[in-house]
């Protein structure tokens, strides 16, 4: 069974690195990775605050508590 791994982003720079090197180098066959881009679905910023994020990029597998990968964005700087 794969676990679910969602990554959350704000389309920065450092936010795009981190898809392109991090969520896309997960193995398949483990992971089934949902990348979520708060401009194109802000109304998800409150999952993610829920989840434990507090900056992005982030990511989150299976509820547990995310992992924060370098710093693009507070979430304050998110929601704007």
């Amino acid at each position: 069974m794969r676990q679910k791994a969602v990554f959350y982003h704000a389309g920065c720079p450092v936010c795009v690195d981190a898809e392109q090197q991090l969520a896309r180098a997960l193995d398949p066959q483990r992971f089934d990775v949902e990348v979520v881009h708060f401009g194109d679905a802000p109304g998800r910023i409150a999952e993610a605050e829920r989840a434990g994020v507090k900056s992005v990029p982030a990511l989150v597998v299976e509820g547990q508590l995310p992992l924060h990968i370098n710093f693009g964005a507070s979430m304050a700087e998110v929601k704007g």
